[in-house]
């Protein structure tokens, strides 16, 4: 039984220096974030686009205008505001380093960039407190997205507590979907729905 019992520790032990060494190196967000990446697999969390645009048709008088008073800085720090896109579908998402269901995601919204990035505007707006934080992420997962930073007050339509948060803007500037929370944008039914909205 002291033997069992020695064992169990030891193996609570390794446990306890493996969470701590995560910690301590930085790349728990990344070991949680490739985790939740199988439960993206699932499709569970990816927003319901159907039923979305169902919502959002023509005959839908509710839909809410884009607010493109928003000023952010580019990787090469340049200024740059969000009317820079105004008239293509603009896909505005909101991410951290920090944030294990961002960095989830994130594969799936570099395929969808490679795929559609001529034809969608990506503004991935980083909430990093370091901005280099994020670039050198980006970087090191050799990413190819467009990173900003904010270099303004968020217009409050945008106002979110969660991260991530994904706002759909179409290209007549209707906010077209606004989902929190991580999904699978590399799935055909978005980019379908995508396409809808040029």
């Amino acid at each position: 039984m002291e033997n069992k019992k020695k064992k169990t520790l030891f193996q609570y032990g390794i446990f306890a220096v493996v969470v701590i060494f995560f910690y301590a190196t930085g790349v728990h967000s990344e070991v949680i974030g490739l985790a939740q990446r199988g439960l993206l697999a699932t499709g569970l969390m990816n927003p319901d686009v159907e039923e979305i645009a169902q919502n959002t048709g023509v005959e839908n008088k509710n839909i809410a205008k884009a607010d493109y008073n928003l000023d952010l800085i580019d990787k090469d720090g340049n200024a740059v505001s969000l009317k820079k896109f105004k008239g293509k579908v603009i896909f505005l998402n909101f991410w951290a380093t920090w944030c294990p269901p961002c960095l989830a995601e994130m594969p799936s919204i570099e395929k969808l960039h490679e795929e559609m990035g001529n034809e969608v505007a990506f503004v991935m707006l980083s909430f990093d407190n370091n901005f280099d934080t994020a670039k050198d992420y980006v970087k090191r997962k050799e990413f190819d997205l467009p990173l900003y930073s904010v270099a303004s007050n968020i217009p409050d339509m945008y106002d979110s507590n969660a991260l991530p948060t994904t706002y759909i803007i179409d290209a007549k500037g209707n906010l077209a979907l606004t989902h929190q929370g991580m999904a699978d944008y590399s799935d055909p039914e978005f980019k379908n729905f995508l396409n809808s909205l040029k």
